[in-house]
């Protein structure tokens, strides 16, 4: 075994050898031992040493780029406009907004009475309920049915435990009275005085319970009304577009349930709409005499149901739009005049509107080749107008307000980007990658215009690929920094996400898992192939989940990235999954397997990325970490780093980054956010040899 020369660097971060006792794991006969598993105690002081002994290695390391990473970060915040607004939109007799103020972290979150012209309140201001603390996050924040009443969300930890505070809007005084230790889901009933939230349990954090308070009473006192036993389960509360009822959802992987009330009778019992059963997923929303369900109910892609509010069983639900093998049905809005539904054709979100009285129809068009397209803020029926959001990655978030009956769209905004940036000078494409098994993978490209596929540019290859979740082709106007630095941005949309439908997802989950990294390999074989990525410059980016598929894709091809980053990155699979006890495990058998059973247990051990670590070269790697992640534990990052420096036989850099006031979203506050942006930048374009640019 060759032996890097860092190794014997005094700088190199060595967990304490008087630690490394292996912790023997043993299922299904099948041993495994781990000696960085001590990595896992958060309060070991030990620990903390040895993540502060990386982040000064990483930051000594990155020493010869850090007057770029302050150009990279001047450069990305200054494309943003000092004081922004975000646009109005309406809820009952209130317009409500947010908006920075100039030099300020963090948004004030207003509102102005019946119209725009009228003066401003603020409801409340987030950097100050930001001062003293290194994190904070507004997460949530819901008005009460009579418009007086404030309640609000914050996490100062980023550990998604947040507190409820209540503020009276009508004198502008603080109500001394809160809740702590609970989700941020809440929704008020129709009676202005009683708010429903969902409690987590304190270890998994897994959102269980949803209790009922009364507003002036002891919270210690609120009512359990629903507790979600079933560990695969958890719940939220909502309520309709009618503003009638309220929700409970039980939702999980495969499987949904709710539980319904009407909100003008806070305090009486919540009605099962439609039993659980193994498999059916189905979403529901209230308007005028039904409800009506999105439900994949014999409809593999979904389709939209309706049935009347006395009689809710699916036995009495009626179809309004069928399943389509070749359309995948995402979701709907309720208009008095007008249904709208929101549909996902060959990989490009469409929208749909059906007048009601007689069933006549059009969608919009976008006309380029890959974008996204989002239904906006729609929170009342009694309008003619439908707020949606577009941008593609070359045309920032733009919104638009769309006269149903018109069909004028009405441009109300588009994210700002200051400096020298004109949509005309950047380009995007839509290529299609063959997979191993002959699929075809799409990617969307964007790069400034000039590039030429000669094999000579450096490429960043992004992926995700898990829970179903699509990623679209969007604007990042800090990616103009790498853009107008000569790289090409690569997003490959494999298998595990749903830009294809759910079979799409499927073939990508469970026993179908590596489809995933193997489409991504196949993404970045072919952009070589095609000349748009120089062999010795193509990197790879995810996070999360997407941090898995970094970790798979460099044991399994080693050879073929320069340099890999990877957020928060979900590395120790079978391990977590067989904890019960930490975050997100139990809600997630059905996307990763149950490790409890033989079968799953040894296909996600064939690709665990921590346990199939070898003696070899790896490329360049970026590590992020927060210490305070709920829903990627930092010790997976920490113990994946530790081992990879153990076995590694090359010279290749390896940096580990854990910001120690954070959570899995990294930094909190507008602007410090993009000092990661900026460290990950400043390590791209130094691998590539763009340092000069």
């Amino acid at each position: 075994m060759t032996t890097r020369s860092s190794h014997s660097s005094p700088l190199m971060p060595t967990p304490p050898r008087a630690k490394r006792v292996p912790h023997r794991l043993e299922h299904h006969g099948h041993v495994r031992t781990d000696e960085y598993y001590w990595l896992r105690d958060r309060e070991n002081p030990e620990v903390l040493a040895y993540l502060q002994a990386e982040n000064e290695y990483a930051a000594t390391l990155r020493s010869h780029t850090r007057e770029l990473e302050q150009t990279l970060f001047e450069e990305i915040s200054g494309r943003i406009q000092p004081t922004d607004l975000s646009v109005p939109f309406r809820l009952g007799d209130f317009w409500y907004y947010t908006r920075y103020e100039e030099g300020k972290e963090y948004a004030l979150y207003c509102r102005k009475e019946k119209s725009l012209a009228n003066p401003e309140l603020i409801m409340v201001d987030g950097n100050e309920l930001a001062r003293g603390h290194d994190y904070f996050s507004l997460g949530n924040w819901t008005v009460s049915s009579g418009q007086d009443i404030l309640a609000y969300a914050i996490d100062t930890q980023g550990r998604r435990i947040y507190t409820i505070g209540f503020k009276n809007l009508t004198t502008g005084e603080t109500i001394d009275e809160c809740i702590p230790s609970v989700t941020g889901n809440m929704e008020w009933g129709n009676d202005n005085r009683t708010l429903f939230y969902s409690r987590q349990d304190p270890a998994t954090l897994r959102s269980n319970q949803i209790f009922r308070h009364r507003l002036g009473t002891n919270p210690k006192l609120d009512t359990l009304v629903y507790e979600e036993t079933d560990e695969t389960f958890s719940v939220s509360i909502e309520k309709t577009k009618s503003k009638q009822y309220l929700l409970i959802g039980s939702h999980q992987s495969i499987t949904n349930e709710y539980r319904y009330l009407n909100a003008d009778n806070p305090e009486s019992d919540f009605q099962i709409l439609q039993a659980r059963k193994r498999g059916h997923e189905y979403d529901v929303d209230h308007l005028g005499h039904h409800f009506w369900i999105r439900t994949n109910d014999d409809a593999k892609n979904f389709r939209l149901m309706r049935t009347e509010t006395k009689t809710t069983s699916a036995i009495h639900w009626e179809e309004v739009i069928p399943h389509r093998l070749e359309v995948f049905f995402e979701g709907f809005e309720l208009f008095e005049n007008f249904l709208v539904l929101e549909e996902r054709r060959q990989g490009l979100i469409h929208l749909r509107m059906l007048r009601t009285k007689d069933g006549s129809e059009h969608e919009l068009n976008f006309g380029e080749p890959a974008y996204l397209a989002a239904l906006g803020d729609n929170l009342e029926a009694d309008t003619p107008y439908l707020r949606f959001g577009y941008t593609s990655m070359t045309t920032p978030m733009t919104i638009y307000d769309y006269h149903m009956e018109t069909r004028e769209k009405i441009l109300l905004k588009q994210e700002p980007v200051l400096g020298n940036f004109h949509i005309s000078h950047y380009q995007t494409e839509r290529l299609f990658a063959p997979a191993s098994d002959g699929t075809s993978i799409p990617i969307s490209l964007v790069y400034r215009k000039g590039f030429a596929p000669n094999g000579t540019h450096p490429l960043l290859l992004y992926g995700y690929g898990s829970y179903g979740a699509s990623m679209d082709a969007s604007f990042s106007s800090p990616r103009l920094s790498l853009l107008d630095r000569g790289f090409v941005y690569a997003l490959a949309h494999i298998r595990g996400g749903e830009e294809l439908g759910r079979q799409w997802y499927e073939n990508g989950k469970l026993l179908y898992k590596k489809n995933t990294f193997t489409d991504f390999i196949a993404c970045a074989e072919f952009l070589i192939q095609q000349g748009y990525a120089a062999p010795q410059k193509l990197f790879a980016l995810g996070g999360s989940a997407g941090g898995l598929l970094m970790g798979a894709i460099m044991n399994m091809r080693p050879d073929l990235f320069h340099g890999v980053v990877a957020q928060v990155p979900f590395v120790d699979v079978v391990t977590t999954m067989l904890d019960p006890n930490i975050p997100l495990t139990t809600g997630e058998y059905d996307e990763w397997g149950d490790p409890n059973q033989q079968q799953f247990y040894e296909y996600m051990l064939s690709y665990s990325p921590y346990d199939n670590l070898q003696p070899q070269s790896y490329p360049h790697l970026l590590v992020t970490s927060g210490l305070h992640d709920s829903q990627v534990q930092f010790w997976e990052p920490t113990k994946w780093v530790a081992k990879l420096r153990a076995l590694k036989t090359d010279n290749q850099r390896l940096l580990l980054r854990t910001n120690m006031d954070a959570g899995h979203s990294g930094a909190s506050g507008r602007f410090k956010r993009y000092e990661e942006t900026a460290m990950i930048y400043a390590f791209l374009l130094d691998l590539a040899g763009s340092l000069d640019l």
